[in-house]
C-alpha cells in the first residue's frame, strides 16, 4: 500500500487497476527507487516523503505517501489558487494597504511596498515567486482566513490537509502535530488539480503555471535533480525539524507532464534541511521512471 511505514516505494495506475500484474521492468524501477530512497534517508539523516505521478501512463511511485508532513511555504501555491479562482479581474488588480507591522522577517517584496500597498496580483507574485511571507498572509486574510484555504481545498477533492495558522507560526513543524501538515499523496493530487485540471479556469490555471514557472526559490531542490532542458513549475517551502519540501510539475520534452511532491524533515527543532536531499530524490525518481 502506497505510503504504509515501512516506506516502500509502490507504483500504481491512476485508473481502475487491472488484474494484470507489473510488468517486470516496473518492479525492477520500484525495488531500485526504494533502494535509493532508503540510502538517501539514512544519509540525510531524514524522513522522506514521495509521490510521483507520470500523467501520460497514469503511473505513480510512492514512498510514505500517506504520512503527514508540515507543507511549510509550499501551501503558497493553493492560496494562490484559492484566490485565483474567486476573484474577478478587478479584484486582481485592487490595491491591497497594510502596514510596517504587518511585515514579517520574511517580506522581500511587500518591505518595499509598505506606502503604496500592493495589488492582489503582486501578492500573488510575491508570494509564489519569492516565498513573501507578508504577502501570503494578506491574501489569506482576504480570502477570509486558514478556514477559506482549506475550504478551498476540500472543494478540489482533498480531505486531508489541514491549514490552520499564518505565516510564521505554521513553519513549527512539531513532530506529532496535525496542524498544518498534508501528505505527499493529498499534494500531488492538488497540484495535478490546480495546474493540470479543471480547478481553476484555463486562463487562471495559466497565470499560477506562469508564477511557479518563474520561482526564485527552487533552483537547489527539484529543478536541480532533473535532466536539461526540463520545463519546471514549482514551490518550495521549509520549517523546523529541517522541514524541506518541494511541489512541482515537470515537463520532459516530447512526453506528457509528471507531478511530482517531496516532503522531508529531520528529528532536532534546530535541525538544518540539506537542499541536496530532494535533488537527489529527484534524480531517483526521474530514473525510476526512465527505466520502466
Amino acid at each position: 500500500m502506497a505510503g504504509c511505514s515501512s516506506g516502500s516505494a509502490t507504483s500504481s495506475p491512476s485508473a481502475p487497476p487491472s488484474t494484470a500484474s507489473p510488468s517486470s521492468s516496473d518492479a525492477a524501477a520500484e525495488q531500485a527507487l526504494q533502494r535509493e530512497l532508503d540510502d538517501l534517508e539514512a544519509r540525510y539523516g531524514a524522513r522522506l516523503g514521495v509521490t510521483a505521478i507520470d500523467t501520460g501512463t497514469g503511473r505513480r511511485l510512492t514512498h510514505r505517501a500517506d504520512e503527514r508532513f508540515a507543507f511549510a511555504s509550499t501551501n503558497k501555491a493553493f492560496i494562490a489558487a484559492a484566490t485565483l479562482r474567486s476573484a474577478s479581474a478587478a479584484d486582481l488588480d485592487a490595491v491591497v494597504r497594510y502596514a510596517r507591522s504587518d511585515l514579517l522577517a520574511s517580506a522581500p517584496i511587500t518591505s518595499r511596498h509598505v506606502d503604496t500597498g500592493m495589488t492582489v496580483r503582486a501578492l500573488l507574485d510575491a508570494a509564489v515567486r519569492y516565498s513573501d511571507n507578508t504577502a501570503a498572509n494578506l491574501l489569506v486574510r482576504r480570502l477570509g482566513g486558514t478556514a477559506a484555504v482549506e475550504r478551498f481545498l476540500r472543494s478540489i477533492g482533498d480531505r486531508t490537509t489541514s491549514v490552520d495558522r499564518l505565516e510564521p507560526d505554521l513553519n513549527t513543524a512539531t513532530p506529532g502535530d496535525e496542524r498544518d501538515t498534508t501528505t505527499p499523496a493529498a499534494s500531488a493530487r492538488d497540484v495535478e488539480a490546480v495546474l493540470l485540471g479543471s480547478a481553476l479556469p484555463r486562463e487562471r490555471r495559466a497565470v499560477l503555471d506562469d508564477l511557479m514557472t518563474r520561482s526564485s526559490t527552487g533552483g537547489l531542490y527539484i529543478r536541480a535533480g532533473v535532466p536539461a532542458g526540463w520545463a519546471i513549475a514549482d514551490k518550495t517551502g521549509s520549517g523546523a525539524h529541517g522541514t524541506r519540501n518541494d511541489i512541482a510539475v515537470l515537463r520532459p520534452p516530447g512526453r506528457a507532464p509528471i507531478v511530482l511532491v517531496l516532503l522531508s524533515r529531520r528529528v532536532a527543532e534546530d535541525a538544518a534541511s540539506d537542499d541536496a536531499l530532494l535533488a537527489d530524490a529527484t534524480a531517483a525518481v526521474v530514473r525510476a521512471l526512465d527505466r520502466a
